[in-house]
């Protein structure tokens, strides 16, 4: 392929992909409420947007660190808080994750096999949701995705030290994004450079120390940063009991994600652990569609290169992309804590890649019977797989899984004997198998683009977007004129405007009035923040407007496997305060009788 040509088809592909992200984007309004409201503190207040504040007046943070939000907020303060400053960056990383994925395929296998790995990320479900909505897997991604990019660079015998290095950062900053989940690549990573980089064994041993320190520290600093700084001068640090950036880490966001023992957590949402997870009914249309022939194709890829020089970076590549993907899908399979669908985004460059990589020395191959039967196989896999996602709903576009099926079985056919058939024909015939394996996921991406995505569990796929539980759980309010303008009155005299039970309650309300609202007991309600004695303080101080009373969706307080002090300081408010109906919601005015409440 000349330089032109290729580089037309690299433009089109990130021209389309841009086109499928940036689409309708604007319809999801504030999509997640929950990181929303966070990028609308942290384009307000410096001390807000360093720790990943719920709001200006830094009372807790989220429960994740705050790598993700530092683009959003900083996007909203340079261009305003508004959906598409927030929505847009996360866009661009997905556009920016599709190139990097094309430039590490290309490496290896040519400008064709990167596009086709390219097209496998932009067009999975799980990355056309996650790509237009403001949770940090974006971000995740786009880390990961760099970092295997610079270990194959890493590589070779004329690679610069600071390659692997770079790689380690880039970890470091998907720590920085969704902490622990951050390092299912890393024995991959150092796995493959141990076993092929092109340099002797003490170096590949320095290079690699090198990089345990580059992840350290580029990961650690914020760990540090917290833990040094004076607790009464950052906010509550969300999703752990203790106030603590490690326990954060290594609980809520680490190990508890394995076990399900997540204080303050809500257990495991989906009770399907299992092989078969990851083609179950929560997660199925999210990644699996080429899933089954991504492994086939990474197997006879590994099976090809056997007698490949231990440098081989073809070989070496398909060992990376088969790493990330098989420990990140085993985790995800079997793991027992808080595990949401969309997730698996994570699986997606690690698909493409190994997909691609693997397909394209099937295809050099052709004209051998074992390389075009496994061709065919592997579309006849991904065509039954196609209809039987499709068929879970069955009212939507039944022409689709017909066609898949019948194109399939002609490209089936057809690739049995490709190597037989003139080159041009040929051709063509790749081009059907490719079209056929990517109708089912691709139009399930175009479906998905095309719905707004609204609270903390999007979905995928012809539906109303919100996914999850009924009634959309962790959906945010939306107050009335009348609260709105009873809460914006005199709301900037005040630390908080009000204050709310959850964070994506308390987000709502901040949204509406952009104006900071307290989120008690964090995102679950459930984390001792504030406790009943520094609540009653706060209202004495007058720093306290309004408080309005609210529920967690589906849960309820008093949630025994985190703190009640939420269900406290409600109760404290009901027994002190006289309540006030506006649109509906009970409200207390805080600033009334305060002495005596305090």
């Amino acid at each position: 392929m000349s330089t032109v040509r290729r580089h037309g088809w690299l433009i089109a592909l990130l021209l389309t992909t841009a086109v499928l992200y940036l689409w309708n984007l604007g319809a999801s309004e504030w999509a997640n409420p929950f990181y929303s409201a966070a990028a609308q503190a942290g384009a307000t207040n410096w001390t807000a947007w360093l720790f990943g504040s719920s709001d200006a007046g830094n009372a807790i943070t989220v429960d994740k660190p705050p790598a993700a939000l530092w683009v959003m907020g900083l996007s909203a303060r340079l261009f305003g808080v508004n959906p598409w400053s927030i929505l847009v960056p996360q866009a661009l990383i997905g556009v920016a994750a599709v190139a990097v994925l094309y430039a590490a395929v290309r490496r290896v296998s040519g400008p064709w096999a990167g596009l086709v790995a390219g097209a496998v990320l932009a067009l999975t479900p799980a990355a056309a949701l996650m790509f237009k909505f403001n949770n940090p897997d974006a971000l995740l991604v786009l880390s990961l995705v760099i970092a295997v990019y610079a270990t194959q660079r890493a590589l070779n015998r004329d690679a610069a030290w600071w390659w692997l290095a770079l790689a380690g950062v880039a970890v470091g900053v998907g720590f920085l994004a969704k902490m622990l989940q951050a390092f299912l690549v890393l024995p991959a990573l150092a796995a493959v450079f141990l076993l092929a980089a092109d340099v002797s064994v003490r170096t590949r041993l320095v290079r690699l120390t090198a990089a345990v320190v580059a992840v350290v520290v580029s990961s650690g600093w914020y760990l540090a940063l917290v833990a040094l700084w004076p607790a009464s001068a950052r906010p509550y640090i969300g999703g752990s009991q203790h106030n603590s950036i490690l326990e954060l880490a290594l609980g809520y966001n680490g190990l508890g994600r394995l076990t399900g023992n997540e204080t303050g957590g809500l257990g495991n949402m989906n009770m399907d652990a299992g092989w078969a997870r990851l083609f179950g009914s929560e997660m199925g249309g999210h990644i699996a569609w080429l899933l089954p022939a991504a492994v086939v194709a990474i197997v006879a890829g590994l099976w090809i290169t056997r007698r490949a020089p231990r440098t081989d970076l073809t070989r070496a590549a398909l060992l990376l992309w088969a790493g990330w993907l098989v420990v990140t899908a085993v985790v995800f399979s079997y793991a027992n804590g808080i595990l949401h669908p969309y997730y698996t985004v994570a699986l997606a460059p690690a698909l493409g890649g190994g997909l691609a990589i693997g397909t394209t020395l099937l295809w050099r191959r052709r004209d051998d019977i074992r390389a075009a039967v496994t061709l065919a196989g592997m579309v006849a896999i991904t065509v039954a797989l196609a209809f039987l996602l499709l068929q879970r709903d069955s009212q939507w576009l039944p022409w689709l899984r017909i066609a898949i099926v019948v194109g399939g079985i002609a490209a089936a056919v057809l690739l049995v004997v490709v190597g037989r058939l003139p080159r041009r024909v040929g051709a063509g015939v790749g081009a059907l198998a490719l079209i056929v394996a990517l109708a089912g996921p691709a139009a399930f991406s175009v479906a998905t683009a095309a719905a707004p995505h609204n609270g903390a569990i999007p979905s995928v796929g012809p539906s109303m977007g919100h996914g999850g539980p009924p009634g959309g759980m962790f959906d945010a309010p939306r107050p009335g004129p009348e609260l709105t303008a009873a809460l914006r009155l005199h709301g900037d005299e005040y630390t908080w405007a009000a204050a709310a039970v959850g964070s994506s309650n308390a987000a709502g309300y901040q949204l509406a009035t952009g104006l900071p609202v307290m989120a008690v007991g964090g995102f679950n309600g459930t984390d001792p923040a504030p406790t009943l004695d520094q609540f009653q303080a706060y209202v004495a101080e007058r720093r306290i407007h309004w408080f309005v009373k609210s529920d967690m969706p589906g849960f309820g307080f008093g949630d025994k496997s985190g703190s009640d002090a939420a269900e406290q300081i409600q109760r404290w408010v009901s027994a002190n305060f006289t309540p006030r109906e506006l649109d509906d919601v009970t409200v207390y005015d805080l600033s009334q009788g305060f002495t005596a409440a305090a």
